[in-house]
């Protein structure tokens, strides 16, 4: 078994894709309307499966905002140079909610941005993991 992607239901479409696409690096890989079921899914990532992992944006016609709720946590990246990842979201116009630097408890180094519907995404420095 292996993770194919992670779901996430956003309430505007087109800035999700920017946010993605435009602030984090990701390709924009398929996109599809279903009439019937009144909903569209595009799939985001750095490469397609089954190389990698990809991000899932439904959105649900009609639907501007979702009640995130306690149980979701967060989807995180691995990136070669945190600061520079986070002044490159910064410079794109994304929010840093958790400036770079060591976990509590820990060594590994993290930050944290969020997306424009409030899901957050960690960055992790690679060279820094604890496994």
């Amino acid at each position: 078994m292996r993770i194919l992607h992670t779901m996430l239901r956003v309430g505007d479409l087109e800035r999700s894709i920017g946010f993605y696409r435009d602030v984090l690096g990701m390709q924009l890989l398929s996109r599809k309307d279903y009439p019937e079921g009144k909903f569209t899914l595009c799939f985001l990532g750095y490469g397609r499966n089954p190389e990698h992992a990809e991000i899932e944006l439904t959105h649900n016609w009609g639907v501007e905002k979702y009640e995130l709720g306690t149980a979701y946590g967060h989807v995180a990246l691995g990136v070669d140079d945190i600061y520079a990842a986070c002044d490159r979201i910064r410079a794109a116009g994304g929010k840093i909610t958790r400036e770079p630097g060591p976990m509590k408890h820990g060594k590994t180094v993290i930050a944290f941005v969020e997306d424009p519907d409030g899901y957050k995404v960690e960055l992790i420095e690679e060279s820094s993991l604890n496994r």
